[in-house]
């Protein structure tokens, strides 16, 4: 995978109120993808993603192959950003190792919660996501006997502890064989959002 220019940059957001006033939010993206030379769907995204001017991809599996997380660097790129993107691919109905690995290290109590843990507070919480299966294998019906919706508490309460803005997911089902059509939708869709974060409809 290509990794852009500003991979990994901290970014510094001018001094001056009016310049505050007017400066694009920040946007961190947490990708995490274990098989990425694998990946179709959220390459394409992330690469595209990448290309905008107000955010940034960090690529965990690409920088911490070895599972050494960098506490410092990352507390550092979440206090610069304003809307914190975790993406990945749903792996047995959560998240991959290494983003588990990176939330029990990197949101420490006292820094992300628990007392004066409030580095933050405020900032928004947007999970993107992709399954295999199609949408209706996620109902009482279907293959996975639950609507997606419910295996989301542990992503919410995570945001909810951490005083963050929960988000509504974006959430890609049939990611393996979705019409080429339907995949653009949807990536204009995810770009739109993070373009105009936090002025969401």
């Amino acid at each position: 995978m290509h990794v852009p220019a500003n991979f990994g940059e901290l970014r510094s957001l001018p001094d001056d109120n009016a310049s505050l006033a007017t400066a694009m939010p920040n946007v961190l993206i947490l990708y995490a993808h274990p098989a990425a030379e694998l990946s179709r769907t959220n390459r394409l995204m992330v690469e595209a993603a990448a290309k905008l001017p107000n955010v940034v991809v960090n690529d965990l599996y690409e920088r911490y192959p070895d599972f050494h997380i960098d506490i410092e660097r990352e507390q550092q790129l979440l206090t610069q950003a304003d809307l914190v993107v975790m993406q990945h691919p749903i792996h047995w109905y959560s998240m991959p190792a290494l983003q588990k690995e990176w939330l029990d290290l990197v949101l420490a109590r006292g820094w992300a919660f628990g007392h004066d843990g409030n580095a933050l507070r405020g900032k928004g919480f947007w999970l993107v996501a992709s399954t295999g299966g199609e949408s209706e294998a996620y109902a009482p019906g279907g293959r996975h006997g639950h609507p997606f919706s419910d295996f989301l508490p542990p992503y919410r309460q995570t945001a909810q502890l951490c005083g963050m803005r929960w988000m509504e997911p974006l959430i890609l089902h049939g990611a393996h064989h979705i019409a080429p059509v339907d995949f653009q939708r949807h990536v204009e869709h995810y770009l739109d959002k993070l373009e105009r974060y936090p002025n969401w409809d």
